[in-house]
């Protein structure tokens, strides 16, 4: 996998000031290993942070920086590093890095893992020394079969140099990392989930309090952040807190640089690491090239298949999660699909919903229910066999599922889509409505969700 290079992408050469992420990657595509990763400046960071800096400074220079992750919550890093306990005597402590990237139409962290890995090392070790962490893991998704080799060689290098074990860099700090792969779970993308499936039990979201930072991985504190976001620390330490928020655009409220891409039949999809703050515009024309000859874009989702669907006059909104919130949906993981004029959304949402359906844990009736609720109607409706109130029936899921009304943020990200698509293309699905509908069906118009949804 390459960075795509139309365009700007072409025009821009990729330097560690403006491109922290990305500039080391090679042409080729191929890892970058130690011996090149410390001649391009990697572990300098690493070194200044254990040798000059407290755990507390590189806590605060993080956290003034104002970075925030990019699992697609968009959670400040260092006031989730701040929840940590600050009593010396807990000292077995743990640093997660959550790799199970299974968001349809995501592959920013497959990236870096694969041709950057001593980055997320370098990350982790940096970010562990500020939380008192002494023993970090990888959560990684199953079938990412080559991050798992490429990691697992840059974890063997960077032990061999000293960078992971006993007394690291002369430090008197200790640090040791694993890679644990998982066994395919959409719902380990949620942090208590993922630590339940790394303790070898289901893989169920826990009950909040007890946050992480306070009870995690066997009962001991816990911090887990995303592969992208920890791969920015390095370069935050490195450069200093003003260089990092320079990066951004004006009027993004978000710092720094941010892997955004564009998918669908574009005609140059692809992956490029951008400031914070440009439009969505930029990123579908200049970058991505467009639609394809003889195509016109219908919709466009920014970041994911859990954030809503959004029209072309969307476009002109920055991409930042304050300026796709202007707009009426999430920016999600910043890697956006286009959704050209051929496409049924009714098609498009049965499939995404019956993707959110198989993958929902089971733990709690709303999703586990309403979302196969949801599948059994979209089928109907995409065979023209829908009836009268199948429609609001749909709307009476989005609002049961939605924020605040299930255990976790699952079935809230796997409605969003529905009731944009319903909000903006209600005339399709009003089509799959049945001409055999008869007056019989007004009593269907009343009939509501199980009674289990509605709980």
């Amino acid at each position: 996998m390459k960075l795509s290079s139309f365009g700007p992408a072409n025009r821009i050469a990729r330097t560690a000031e403006t491109h922290p992420l990305t500039w080391r990657l090679r042409d080729d595509g191929e890892p970058v290993w130690l011996a090149e990763y410390e001649s391009r400046n990697g572990y300098a960071a690493a070194r200044k942070a254990l040798k000059t800096l407290a755990p507390d400074e590189i806590a605060t220079t993080v956290k003034d920086a104002g970075l925030k992750g990019r699992g697609g919550a968009g959670f400040p890093t260092g006031v989730k590093w701040s929840l940590m306990p600050k009593d010396e005597s807990q000292n077995v402590r743990y640093l997660l890095c959550n790799a199970d990237e299974m968001e349809p139409n995501t592959w920013k962290d497959r990236l870096l893992m694969e041709q950057l890995p001593h980055l997320l090392i370098e990350g982790m070790l940096i970010s562990a020394r500020a939380l008192k962490a002494t023993t970090g893991y990888i959560f990684l998704r199953g079938e990412y079969i080559e991050c798992a080799r490429n990691l697992n060689r840059a974890i063997d290098e960077a032990r061999a140099a000293g960078f992971i074990g006993k007394n690291v860099l002369g430090s008197g700090f200790d640090f040791e990392l694993y890679v644990h792969t998982g066994a395919g779970r959409y719902i380990c993308g949620e942090e208590t989930a993922l630590i339940n499936s790394l303790e070898g039990r289901r893989a169920n979201p826990r009950s909040k309090p007890p946050f992480p930072a306070a009870v995690g991985v066997w009962g001991k504190p816990t911090c887990v952040n995303n592969v992208e976001t920890l791969c920015n620390v390095p370069a935050i330490i490195d450069g200093g807190i003003d260089w990092y928020k320079s990066l951004a655009r004006a009027g993004s409220e978000d710092m720094g640089t941010k892997l955004m891409g564009f998918s669908g039949k574009v005609k140059n999809p692809g992956l490029w690491e951008l400031p914070f703050g440009v439009t969505a515009r930029e990123l579908f024309e200049d970058y991505a090239g467009g639609m394809r000859d003889g195509l016109t874009l219908k919709a466009w989702q920014p970041g994911g298949a859990g954030t809503g669907f959004l029209l072309p006059e969307h476009l002109d909104a920055q991409m930042y999660a304050g300026g796709i919130a202007k707009v009426g949906t999430r920016m999600g993981t910043g890697l956006a699909m286009a959704i050209d004029d051929s496409v049924s959304m009714v098609s498009l949402l049965r499939n995404m919903e019956e993707f959110f359906a198989r993958e929902s844990c089971g733990w709690c009736t709303p999703c586990r229910d309403g979302l196969p609720w949801s599948v059994k109607l979209l089928r109907a409706l995409e065979k023209g066999e829908g009836r009268e109130g199948d429609i609001g029936v749909l709307e009476q899921l989005v609002g049961f599922l939605g924020p605040g009304k299930t255990y976790c943020a699952h079935a809230p990200g796997a409605v969003e889509p529905l009731g944009s698509a319903i909000k903006y293309f209600r005339h399709e699905f009003e089509q799959g409505i049945s001409a055999a509908a008869t007056t019989g069906n007004a009593a269907v118009a009343g009939q509501s969700v199980p009674s289990g949804v509605n709980a």
